[in-house]
């Protein structure tokens, strides 16, 4: 079932959303060459901490998971896609790093990730990662009043497969509310003019993820939680938690 928000809880949100944001920011500001994923995430713990906000993702365990998620942050290094546990790894020159982080406050929860690259960056991975933007920023311009699910899966779809890249299948967005993932799915391919229609106070975590390679085939690391691309091309995630107003959408997670 599909919760609708009020303007109070958009707002309450709203508040939260800024938490995760601030802790993206941290994140991206400590992440240097030599610099440990662990060191990441304690970097992203320090401002949830200091907000008085807990982590959806610390302890989370769905059903495919052989283990709950040790960590406040997803940090998935060049080929892992998503869901990278944070290790001692130490970044290195050139590195894509996707940071996914969320939170928890007075009861509502957001999701935010981010995509970018250590030191110096390959234009390919620039163009990767400016493209998952792009698709992202095209799935926020259709979350609007009147459209439904199809009209957003397919902005993102256009903008991936136009520039070549890979989508996996059975993966993407989600409603998010009181708990992180909630109904309903939100796809990153589809049929425009298709699915649930949007309205006011819906409120959706949508996250484009694309694979260099163009190809949509994954595999899971023995960690049981790491997705990565199976033929060894980088990837990239970005995201944002949006309520969907009569104003239009509104970014709760949107950075300075």
């Amino acid at each position: 079932m599909v919760e609708l928000k009020t303007d109070a809880s958009i707002d309450a949100m709203y508040e939260t959303g800024q938490v995760v944001a601030q802790a993206l920011t941290a994140v991206r500001k400590a992440a240097d060459v030599g610099v440990s994923l662990l060191e990441l995430d304690e970097a992203a713990r320090e401002v949830l901490d200091a907000a008085g906000a807990t982590s959806p993702f610390l302890g989370y365990r769905p059903t495919f998971a052989p283990t709950p998620f040790p960590a406040v942050i997803c940090a998935s290094v060049n080929d892992a896609i998503v869901h990278g546990i944070p290790t001692g790894y130490r970044l290195r020159d050139g590195d894509l790093v996707s940071i996914d982080c969320g939170a928890q406050r007075g009861g509502w929860a957001g999701d935010s990730a981010i995509s970018f690259v250590v030191g110096r960056a390959r234009p390919a991975d620039v163009h990767l990662i400016e493209t998952a933007e792009r698709a992202l920023a095209a799935g926020i311009e259709a979350a609007v009043v009147g459209n439904r699910m199809g009209d957003i899966a397919h902005a993102i779809g256009t903008v991936c497969r136009g520039a070549g890249y890979g989508i996996m299948e059975d993966y993407g967005g989600h409603g998010i509310g009181r708990r992180m993932h909630e109904d309903p799915p939100v796809p990153n391919e589809g049929r425009p003019g298709r699915g649930m229609p949007l309205r006011h106070g819906m409120v959706l975590a949508i996250e484009p993820m694309l694979i260099a390679g163009g190809g949509d085939a994954y595999r899971t690391d023995p960690d049981g939680w790491t997705l990565r691309t199976t033929d060894g091309s980088r990837a990239a995630h970005t995201e944002h938690t949006v309520a969907i107003t009569e104003a239009g959408p509104r970014v709760l997670t949107a950075r300075d």
